[in-house]
């Protein structure tokens, strides 16, 4: 699970993005931060498709 402390950071270097104003690092960060995030997405969209039981 990825930290709301992380998720903030993502959405603020999202606007910052959107004016145009990010530094080499920042995007870095921003890569980086979105590669974390995908990766916990995908995770945990695996362990609910995993424990999905189908009754008939």
């Amino acid at each position: 699970m990825i930290s709301k402390a992380k998720i903030d950071r993502i959405n603020e270097l999202s606007r910052k993005s959107k004016s145009g104003q990010l530094t080499e690092d920042e995007k870095n960060e921003q890569k980086r931060l979105r590669a974390e995030y995908i990766l916990a997405f995908r995770k945990n969209l695996k362990s609910q498709l995993e424990n999905i039981e189908i009754v008939d």
